[in-house]
């Protein structure tokens, strides 16, 4: 299905890390994510509507401003998260650093996100809280948690009002 960049509606987006690593637990690199999707927020100024942040991939539903290409922001997030992430895994992680350097024309470097992403336009209303939903259900599918307000690191608790909310979520 062909996908548009102009068409006003959100977007539902998934990438993974490379070779689909969990690494995404914890604190440490869920806090550095939250941060990389806040500064790529103020520099690009989407509207974030939903996440969840996986052990291994990260689900985000997101209304791009004026009709921004969703490569380019998503671009720039990996390219944020990755240094910050290479940074801690340097300090914390030196075994970890090594599952992560791949070789790309003849040179080593460090990859911490698949090359490609998904991208799923939503065309209307329902299908954009369908997504949340989903985003929402997400570690309950695979009962990482019995229930979404269990799991901190999704917009789960931003929707019930709870007080442990780890990222604001934008208003429509």
């Amino acid at each position: 299905m062909r996908h548009y960049d102009n068409d006003g509606f959100a977007r539902f987006i998934t990438f993974g890390t490379h070779n689909r690593i969990p690494i995404l637990v914890g604190e440490l690199f869920c806090n550095l994510i939250i941060d990389s999707i806040d500064a790529v927020r103020e520099i690009h100024s989407f509207k974030l509507i939903g996440y969840v942040i996986m052990p291994e991939h990260i689900h985000l539903v997101i209304i791009p401003k004026n009709y921004q290409p969703v490569g380019q922001l998503i671009g720039k997030f990996k390219e944020v998260s990755s240094k910050e992430i290479h940074k801690a895994l340097k300090v914390n992680g030196q075994e970890f650093v090594k599952r992560f350097t791949v070789v790309r024309n003849r040179l080593e470097r460090f990859s911490f996100w698949q090359r490609r992403c998904f991208d799923y336009n939503c065309r209307s209303e329902s299908s954009m809280w369908e997504k949340v939903n989903y985003c929402h259900n997400n570690p309950v599918r695979r009962q990482l948690v019995g229930s979404p307000d269990e799991w901190p690191y999704s917009s789960y608790n931003w929707y019930n009002n709870r007080t442990n909310v780890k990222m604001k979520i934008d208003s429509i």
